[in-house]
């Protein structure tokens, strides 16, 4: 897009590699002004290179997103600069450790589930007005596993953090459904990504669809015109 006036303000969190990053490169491109936070400063400095190129624009976040405080503080800036927020996309998630329920060590699950979980929570707090306050008002997308609704073994910790997840962001779906605020729930399926790479080692990843894949129906589904509501969506290639 090469008009100076942006579609929007879009945030994305796990902006720096695998869905994340190819999300904020489709909505950059798409026209939006796109918030990209991630832990990496480094990857984000690349991320915003490629933005540039694309003739896109954003603005760099490096903050861990378990810094609840600084998610409040993100909610703040948003406001003073735009008052609103067109899209959010709350993609960023951690795998924690696959072992038995039994043997996880404390911190470990306290930790998927802060990232997985309350840090959504805190997102959702801070950014529900700046939701509301955008014309028409804005999308929200929260990224979920299979493994939220189909249990398996070793997986409890990731498992137990997106079944929360869901139930969570559809309540919220439900609680702003007559602002026009619209929020789904996207389950990318198997991905090409550092995280499925860590949970499959031995998976040729060539095999698997490309994060660029998901990330255009991620552009869909946020929107102004996207009118799907409270809907776990799981991902379809285009035929």
């Amino acid at each position: 897009m090469t008009s100076s006036e942006p579609l929007g303000v879009a945030l994305v969190t796990g902006a720096s590699r695998g869905i994340g990053r190819s999300a904020a490169r489709a909505l950059a491109k798409a026209g939006y002004h796109v918030v990209a936070v991630a832990r990496s400063q480094k990857a984000l400095e690349g991320l915003d290179d490629e933005v540039r190129k694309a003739g896109g624009a954003a603005s760099l976040v490096p903050m861990d997103l378990k810094d609840y405080e600084a998610i409040d503080r993100l909610g703040g800036v948003i406001y003073e600069r735009w008052g609103k927020l067109d899209a959010l996309f709350a993609n960023a998630g951690i795998l924690g450790d696959l072992m038995t329920v039994a043997d996880a060590q404390p911190k470990m699950f306290e930790e998927t589930m802060a990232t997985n979980v309350l840090a959504n929570q805190r997102l959702i707090r801070s950014m529900d007005r700046l939701l509301r306050g955008a014309t028409p008002p804005g999308r929200a997308l929260f990224v979920t596993s299979s493994v939220a609704q189909s249990p398996r073994p070793f997986w409890g910790a990731y498992g137990a953090s997106k079944a929360a997840l869901e139930s969570m962001a559809m309540s919220y779906a439900q609680e702003v459904g007559f602002t026009g605020v619209r929020v789904n729930i996207l389950d990318p399926g198997a991905t090409r990504s550092v995280m499925r790479a860590k949970a499959f080692p031995g998976e040729d990843p060539m095999t698997l669809k490309s994060p660029d894949e998901v990330a255009a129906m991620v552009v869909e589904l946020l929107s102004p015109d996207a009118t799907r509501h409270g809907e776990r969506v799981t991902y379809t290639p285009e035929p």
